[in-house]
């Protein structure tokens, strides 16, 4: 599918992940209540379908409706995903429990190890966030 018309990367290199999920919609919507993200851009097919840019305080990502005929499969169709998200926050235990509160499931709680206050919680389509900050030198 590749960038979507219309959308533009300023300044140069950009990266940014484009998650694949059944529901694009609905993912949508909890990524907004879960980690405040807004909606930058969005395109919707016919059928449904969603193509979004999300921005979490200027971090951004893409969620779109899988479409297995270009090889892109939420972690629901694959049985697992091969990624995980790490976002980094100024208080992970507050992101954490937001997250949590919309839905997402704890796989591991948040905790100091690593040089990091960091957590674990799956969304509801299948993919793994690690939520966390580094700790204070």
């Amino acid at each position: 599918m590749g960038i979507p018309a219309g959308a533009k990367v300023m300044g140069g290199f950009a990266l940014a992940p484009m998650l694949s999920v059944r529901q694009g919609a609905r993912a949508v919507e909890f990524y907004k209540s879960a980690f405040g993200a807004i909606e930058v851009f969005r395109i919707e097919a016919p059928d449904g379908a969603v193509v979004s840019r999300l921005s979490v305080e200027g971090a951004e990502f893409w969620v779109s409706d899988e479409s297995p005929e270009h090889k892109n499969f939420s972690p629901e169709s694959l049985g697992g995903g091969t990624v995980r998200m790490v976002l980094t926050v100024p208080d992970p235990d507050a992101m954490f429990a937001q997250a949590v509160g919309a839905g997402a499931r704890v796989v591991v709680p948040v905790e100091e190890n690593y040089g990091w206050r960091l957590g674990r919680v799956v969304d509801p389509f299948g993919h793994h966030w690690e939520i966390g900050r580094p700790l204070e030198s």
